[in-house]
């Protein structure tokens, strides 16, 4: 089969970075799904991982975290899928990933894909909405109920980002007040229509963006841009006996005492965690993915494609994660195999 992949950090701009390669299709085992890639999608973590680290790999390592294709090989213990169920997924991070024809992915990750949403669409999804919800019903312990949230605010940093957009989405439904931050006028739109009823600039001192909107403390706080920046706004803000979650990695050392006055707890959201570790819970996420897929097709929730490329190949691969890496980027980018 065809895949894409690199064995060297390098700068996007070099085809080595990414190139295309021929490797053996892999055959499915235990709860593994064999699945032909129809559509993939590219995150920050994509470009993390690839420009990430030193040295030559002995052989090419093929990464993507987003996926949307058909099953066409089922392992001797799948139990929630079966040949030609289309699906999508965000995958491990300790298996190959999306970047090739064909890709072997565990059942209890996977969701059946939105039937009102085309391959390109459905890619855009899994990562950002298994992360967004994770963090807020999970790490964050909301509630889904919206009456079990009211008059509840919740500060969401970087509220334009991949997963920023699906979060406001989520908490607005929950029924809390969400607080974007958005620094350009594009971001400022984009994060309305997605339900934050205020937003903020996080390039400006968020203490006082919040106070001036009349909030002292907010409920919540979902950090999703530059934790070492914001830590100590964060702190500031927070409601005693409130809740703050993380997915972006400090650089240095954060100082939790800033929150023991206030009773406040905090965690970190790792999409990856349940497959890295192949925790009890692991099927959660399947059960979320077909939650997304479910409201995806109710239209309580919006896709947040913004920038098809096709055909899926190397070149494109590069654009594409030139677009990211660009850190401009509003809503997501995706290859595909239909026509653009």
């Amino acid at each position: 089969m065809k895949a894409i992949g690199f064995t060297e950090h390098l700068n996007i701009n070099n085809p080595k970075s990414l190139f295309e390669f021929e490797t053996p299709t892999p055959l499915p085992k235990g709860h593994d799904l064999l699945v032909k890639v129809n559509a993939v999608s590219v995150n920050p973590v994509d470009v993390g991982v690839r420009r990430g680290g030193r040295g030559k790999l002995a052989t090419p390592k093929v990464i993507g975290w987003d996926a949307c294709g058909i099953v066409e090989k089922v392992g001797n213990m799948v139990s929630l899928f079966k040949p030609g169920d289309r699906v999508f997924y965000a995958g491990s991070f300790k298996r190959p990933g999306s970047n090739s024809e064909y890709q072997l992915v565990d059942e209890r990750i996977v969701g059946h894909a939105p039937k009102s949403l085309n391959d390109a669409e459905a890619a855009a999804m899994p990562l950002t909405s298994l992360t967004a919800y994770e963090a807020l019903f999970e790490q964050l312990a909301l509630s889904t109920d919206s009456t079990d949230n009211k008059g509840k605010t919740i500060l969401i940093i970087n509220g334009a980002g991949g997963v920023g957009s699906i979060a406001t989405q989520l908490a607005s439904n929950a029924g809390l007040t969400v607080i974007a931050s958005a620094s350009r006028s594009e971001s400022i739109n984009w994060v309305k229509a997605h339900g934050a009823k205020y937003t903020v600039n996080h390039r400006k001192d968020l203490v006082n963006e919040v106070r001036n909107l009349g909030y002292k403390y907010v409920d919540y706080i979902l950090e999703l841009k530059d934790i070492d920046s914001h830590w100590k706004e964060m702190c500031e803000l927070i409601k005693p006996e409130g809740a703050i979650a993380s997915i972006t990695e400090n650089r240095r050392p954060i100082n939790l005492r800033m929150l023991t006055k206030k009773k406040a707890t905090f965690a970190w959201e790792w999409m990856y965690t349940k497959s890295y570790y192949h925790t009890s819970n692991m099927q959660t996420q399947h059960d979320i993915l077909d939650t997304i897929s479910t409201q995806l097709d109710e239209h309580k929730l919006k896709c947040t494609l913004t920038r098809t490329l096709s055909p899926l190949n190397a070149i494109n691969l590069r654009r594409a994660h030139s677009l990211v890496e660009s850190g401009h980027m509003i809503g997501k980018v995706v290859i595909t195999n239909e026509k653009a």
